[in-house]
């Protein structure tokens, strides 16, 4: 990788971080919206199961900032996100990627099952915060739209590395221990 090519990589990720504060500051406000329903908090990780994946900026801004424990630390038991610790807590939190930063919001997306160009709206939320008003009478600044932010992780992909368009299993940070 050429001087170039790193500054551009140094800026794409000083640019996810700056998004990552974004959505921290939104999610707070839609966890507000919901505080009487939301159960989730240190040590739920109902959510944080295996096979979640992520773009290969998020893969890098963990890499980057966990290295040490990357190298030296073992992952959590298969079935569980591998970034567990004994207590069920994240050990990379603080650079946790985007699909983490969201879990146990109310969510909302449009899907078209019928595949006919009609777009049906979706909710769904972690069964641990199901009481409260029915998800379906809630405003829609009650809940997390899904779609905008991933648009924008894809961009941020693209400028961080073009060529790569796989995702990265968050288990597969770990090196292979032979």
């Amino acid at each position: 990788m050429g001087a170039s090519d790193e500054r551009k990589s140094a800026a794409a990720l000083t640019l996810l971080r700056a998004l990552h504060s974004e959505v921290d500051a939104r999610v707070a406000e839609v966890a507000a919206r919901n505080a009487g329903r939301l159960q989730c908090g240190r040590g739920c990780a109902d959510c944080c199961r295996d096979g979640l994946e992520v773009f290969e900026i998020e893969a890098e801004n963990i890499r980057s900032r966990y290295g040490a424990l990357l190298a030296t630390a073992e992952p959590h038991t298969a079935g569980a996100c591998a970034f567990l610790d004994a207590d069920r807590s994240c050990r990379i939190y603080a650079v946790r990627p985007y699909v983490c930063r969201t879990q146990g919001l109310p969510l909302r997306w449009f899907e078209d099952p019928s595949e006919r160009g009609r777009a049906v709206e979706q909710r769904d939320i972690c069964p641990l915060n199901l009481d409260g008003i029915p998800l379906e009478d809630l405003p829609e600044d009650s809940c997390w739209s899904i779609g905008p932010v991933e648009a924008r992780l894809a961009a941020l992909q693209e400028q961080f590395d073009p060529r790569e368009r796989t995702r990265v299993r968050l288990r597969d940070l770990f090196p292979r221990k032979t």
